[in-house]
Order: structure tokens, then C-alpha cells, then sequence
């Protein structure tokens, strides 16, 4: 089940048509946008967040950030940016996803994994209770005779149409060509999550490192910063193939590409954002087919965003056309409404 179909209304799809309509041409918005919520901090080192929608309401939603430290944690977050679970004693957790409706036990099961660095393993958690369900992690990225081709950084999950779950994992370095792996998730037979190696893609441009990684489950495509290069673009589903299909986001950044998000809305049409890290700020670029245009770039009140996650789903009176999060180097992630980053159409003369 993909909630991203459930939730749409067309107080989100108006809002996103006009911005459509008001921004056909790439402009920096030069306000800085401030958010609504600031959370309460994380002990070492925030750097990932990503948002879990609950399906029976929507405005007890929660959000889960990475803590990334050698006695890091998972923080649970709610939408008044309150903290109301850590799961704790984790090795670097780097990154974070969530996704929906995995078979285990025979029952559909919400998850969060994340990339626990210093252990190679990834870990995963049910939702929203956060209670382990991977036998205390499954490794991965076996057999590379480099420890630092180990290194875990990026995680994302793609839910295909035939409902099979797969996670996609990068690391800190990695031969190009094959610097991510791709996971087909199932029950191991006991109710806990097993990964078996399906895939190996994606092209590196050898600059810094790849960290950010979101997948576009409707429109079936993975999406990857290759840090002061550009954001590469694959097909998620592992059966059609390797062959990278777009690169943009080469000009206009002052530093590293990072986290990505997809704002969605009706179809396909929406928007890719994209973390310039060393400024403050973010690419807005379109979200259909391969040709994705620059559209607006957003000053943050966020500093040197690392993570990022968004939905367009109403949630609550706050967040009435979607909820923007963005990791803060103060250890906080800030919560900013989407119609505050589209920002207000231009009057016609």
C-alpha cells in the first residue's frame, strides 16, 4: 500500500499547480524562510530525518531523525517537534528511511531502517513502536575487500508496483559503476526481515562521496547526490537495467549536493529537492521524466543541511499542504510548511 496515493487532496495539488504556473523559470527566493517548528535536540549530532504517516490519523504522524554518533540513536519525534522515544546504544547511525506494508508474520509492517556505520549493518525497526525486527542487524556490502568500501552512509527503500520492497544502500567510498547496492527485503521465516543482494550500480564521479539516496516509488526512479559532482538518476526497479538516465544539478551549487526530497503531487507532477549544503538552502528542480528543470531555489533558516524529508500529505491545522524536515548542524531538525517554501504566486501585470 502506498500512502502517497491515500493522502493526496486537492488542497496539496492547487497549491503545487499555481507554484507550477507562477515559477517557470529558475529564481532564488532571497528571504530566508523560517520554520514552525524547531524539535527538541539530540544528544551528539542530528543528521537524517524521515516521516512516517500514521494511516488512522494523520496528525499523530511522527518523525524519525539519526543521531549520528559512535552512542548515537534513532530520536521519534512527534509534530510538535517533541521527542517520544530514542532508541539508543547504536553504532553511528548515518542515515534513515521509512516504508510501508513489508509482509512479516503475514501481517503488513511498517518500517525505519537506518545504516549503522561502525557495525556495516543495517537495522530496522517496526512502526510506530520502534521494536527491532532484524535480528539485530543484517550486514551488508559483504565480501569487498576495502573496509572503507563497508562504510555505511545512505539508505532508501523502494516499494515497487507488485509490492516488494527493496533498499538501497551507499556508502562513504565505492568503486564507480557499482557504488550502490540494491536488497530485496522478506520474512526470513520467523517474522524478521532477511535482504538478499540483487543489484550493484551507480556511477561516481570520485569528487567527495555519495550520502543522500530517495526513490520515487510512482514514477519507479532512484535519485543520488554525488556530492560537488551533481544528482544522478537510475531506474529503482533492478530488472530494468543499469544504465544511469539523467545527471543535473551540475551548476549553481556552492558546495556539496545532499540530502534529496520529492515533493508529490497528482501523477507524477512535483518537485526534487536538493540540499546545497554550504549554503543554506535548496534546489527546487521539476519531478517528471528526465529533463528536470530548475524551478526555485529556497534559503533555510537550517544550517549546513545534511538530511531532509517531505510529504504532501495534509496532516494537521499546521501543516495543512505537506511538512518539509531538515536536519540542523545545532542537533535539531527543523519542521517548515510547504506552502511557506513554494511561497506566494506572482501577481500578473
Amino acid at each position: 500500500m502506498n500512502l502517497n496515493n491515500i493522502f493526496l487532496n486537492t488542497a496539496a495539488g492547487s497549491l503545487l499547480l499555481c507554484f507550477s504556473a507562477c515559477a517557470t523559470s529558475a529564481n532564488t527566493d532571497t528571504s530566508v524562510i523560517k520554520p514552525v517548528i524547531i524539535t527538541e535536540p539530540v544528544k551528539y549530532d542530528a543528521d537524517d530525518p524521515a516521516i512516517w504517516i500514521n494511516p488512522k490519523d494523520p496528525a499523530k504522524s511522527l518523525v524519525i531523525g539519526t543521531d549520528k554518533d559512535a552512542n548515537g540513536a534513532l530520536y521519534v519525534f512527534d509534530l510538535k517537534g517533541k521527542i517520544v522515544k530514542v532508541v539508543d546504544s547504536m553504532q553511528r547511525p548515518n542515515n534513515v528511511d521509512i516504508a510501508y506494508g513489508l509482509m512479516l508474520n503475514g501481517q503488513p509492517t511498517d518500517f525505519a531502517v537506518t545504516t549503522e556505520r561502525y557495525t556495516h549493518k543495517l537495522r530496522f525497526f517496526s512502526l510506530p513502536d520502534m521494536q527491532p525486527i532484524d535480528n539485530g542487524g543484517i550486514p551488508v556490502f559483504e565480501g569487498e575487500n576495502e573496509p572503507q568500501f563497508r562504510d555505511l552512509m545512505g539508505i532508501a527503500v523502494y516499494t515497487a508496483p507488485d509490492g516488494k520492497h527493496y533498499a538501497i544502500v551507499g556508502r562513504k567510498t565505492g568503486p564507480s559503476g557499482s557504488y550502490l547496492w540494491q536488497y530485496l527485503l522478506q520474512d526470513n521465516g520467523q517474522g524478521k526481515v532477511k535482504a538478499t543482494l540483487v543489484r550493484k550500480f551507480g556511477n561516481y564521479s570520485g569528487k567527495k562521496e555519495i550520502e543522500a539516496i530517495a526513490v520515487d516509488n510512482e514514477a519507479g526512479y532512484v535519485y543520488y547526490s554525488d556530492e560537488q559532482f551533481g544528482v544522478r538518476q537510475y531506474y529503482a526497479d533492478p530488472a530494468k537495467g543499469n544504465e544511469e538516465l539523467a545527471v543535473f544539478g551540475k551548476t549553481g551549487f556552492s558546495e556539496d549536493h545532499e540530502g534529496i526530497s520529492i515533493y508529490k503531487g497528482s501523477n507524477i507532477d512535483g518537485y526534487i529537492l536538493v540540499s546545497d549544503q554550504g549554503a543554506n538552502q535548496f534546489h527546487l528542480f521539476s519531478r517528471a521524466g528526465l529533463d528536470h528543470k530548475p524551478v526555485k531555489v529556497v534559503k533555510v533558516t537550517a544550517s549546513h543541511s545534511d538530511g531532509s524529508d517531505i510529504v504532501s500529505q495534509p496532516l494537521d491545522s499546521t501543516f495543512k499542504h505537506g511538512l518539509f524536515v531538515v536536519m540542523s548542524d545545532d542537533r535539531t531538525f527543523h519542521y517548515y510548511r510547504w506552502e511557506d517554501i513554494a511561497g506566494q504566486p506572482e501577481t500578473k501585470r
